[in-house]
């Protein structure tokens, strides 16, 4: 990677694909969009909305915003909003450094949270939510999101809430259950795909910024082949950028040409937007192997947690642990917890007692198990093996231990989840991550926890020493209960 730098007079890589605020482009309408954004914010009080499509900026514009908010704006960052409608609130109470007992209710939550933010605002301070990926989150955890706008003194809004999704986001607030929510969207913004002008300046600009000095190095051929590939996307920019430098340095060229560019097209396989039937078609074909790769593995999650999978030479796959989910209106409530003088065994030294959240259990019937077990099979065999050993984990830990939520999300998204584990892995070494699978009777749910912890406070020490990778994504303290 040296070599490749100084072949082109670099300082640093110029298309890194994660977020890199000082390669923030202002042209594309960027620019006008952030300055628009922190007016809203500022001045507005009402829930903001920015979409856009995968791959098209907004982690960057919302990363950008973050850094460019005055100081008297209290940022609550939650990049992974895959969240139940309880965890939400747990998180934001987490990043706005509140002491929550451990029996606190989900109404406790909320009114430590309002009685926070009137403290906050009675210091002149002003509260913005930033929902990064808002399109993943669950219906519910969006009815949280409409609530929390109702929090207030009789003169102003305590809390701005700004949404950044896909355009899944737009046809979820289009269902007509979702029209009080949608209702209270004053701003929306759209990040539009970049023209093929907007294209050669944006990579001339990142070239400079990571200190290149030389003329223009891609070609307008190039940079043809690379707008019309990329669909306008930044990310897909930046791919076939990187990847087209490495092929001319490979080759010993300082000049990037349709050459290079093709060679970068090919090895990313992506496709020309004729083809999006034949994907389809693809994808069709693979939803039947799936379906029958989920026959052959449903017994195996059939009917008990019990049931152990027989593992193959080079991997195991454990039953997915059952997660109790927020509680919901619609789903059936738990038996509420022992009472003071029902018997219930005292905690042991050392051991908090267990909140007295009033969960629903999760319940697995045949379709979600069928549904669970595909998506475990679509693990690589180390995280297969690492789901075996946080079962087991589960099975041996007293359930009024603590342990940290990493990341959760459903398991539409594995391979985030299973690149989340191994940078969780490289990060924590010589510990490492669990990894767990939970249906809630709603959906199918991926998660990656970390630590064990006698008491709730012990486990917010650990957070605060997690590397800052790993708290970006709001990480929070949890009971080993909610597993079983």
């Amino acid at each position: 990677m040296t070599m490749y730098l100084e072949h082109f007079g670099l300082s640093e890589v110029p298309f890194r694909i994660t977020p890199h605020t000082e390669f923030f482009y202002y042209g594309a309408n960027r620019g006008a969009t952030l300055n628009a954004l922190i007016y809203a914010i500022v001045h507005d009080e009402g829930i903001v909305k920015v979409s856009g499509e995968v791959g098209s900026g907004k982690t960057m514009l919302c990363r950008v915003l973050v850094e460019s908010l005055p100081p008297h704006v209290v940022i609550v960052y939650l990049s992974n909003p895959s969240l139940s409608r309880d965890d939400i609130l747990f998180a934001i109470a987490a990043d706005l450094d509140l002491n929550l007992p451990l029996n606190a209710r989900t109404s406790a939550v909320v009114r430590a949270l309002h009685e926070k933010l009137i403290d906050l605002h009675g210091q002149g301070r002003q509260v913005v939510v930033l929902i990064d990926e808002a399109h993943a989150m669950p219906m519910e955890t969006l009815e949280e999101i409409r609530l929390l706008s109702n929090l207030e003194t009789s003169h102003h809004k305590l809390l701005q809430l700004v949404m950044f999704g896909q355009p899944e986001l737009d046809q979820t607030l289009a269902r007509s259950d979702m029209r009080q929510l949608k209702e209270r969207i004053t701003q929306h913004f759209t990040l539009e795909p970049m023209r093929q002008d907007d294209i050669a300046e944006y990579i001339e600009f990142r070239m400079r910024t990571a200190g290149y000095k030389g003329p223009q190095p891609f070609t307008p051929g190039a940079i043809k082949l690379i707008a019309s590939a990329s669909l306008g996307l930044t990310r897909r920019v930046n791919i076939l950028a990187e990847k087209s430098l490495l092929a001319a340095f490979a080759d010993g060229r300082h000049e990037i040409t349709q050459k290079e560019v093709a060679a970068a097209i090919r090895d990313t396989a992506y496709d020309h937007p004729r083809a999006a039937m034949w994907r389809k078609v693809a994808i069709a074909v693979a939803v039947v192997a799936t379906i029958a790769v989920a026959a052959t593995l449903v017994a195996v999650f059939g009917n008990g947690s019990a049931q152990r999978m027989p593992a193959p030479a080079n991997a195991a796959v454990a039953p997915a642990p059952v997660a109790p989910s927020p509680p919901v209106a619609e789903e059936p409530v738990a038996a509420a917890p022992a009472s003071p003088g029902s018997g219930t065994e005292p905690a042991p030294d050392g051991v908090s007692p267990r909140l007295t959240f009033p969960a629903a259990a999760a319940t697995v019937a045949a379709i979600p198990k069928t549904a669970l077990a595909a998506a475990a099979a679509r693990l690589s065999p180390a995280a297969q093996q690492r789901l075996l050993e946080t079962r087991q984990w589960i099975d041996a830990t007293d359930s009024r231990r603590w342990f940290i939520q990493l990341v959760t999300t459903d398991t539409s998204q594995i391979d985030y989840a299973q690149n989340y584990l191994t940078m969780a892995d490289r990060l924590l070494k010589p510990e490492h991550a669990r990894l767990y699978m939970a249906d809630t009777g709603r959906e199918q749910r991926i998660g990656i926890i970390h630590g064990e912890f006698p008491s709730m406070g012990a486990a917010y020490a650990a957070i605060e020493k997690l590397p800052p990778e790993l708290r970006t994504n709001s990480p929070f303290p949890r009971q080993v209960l909610w597993l079983e």
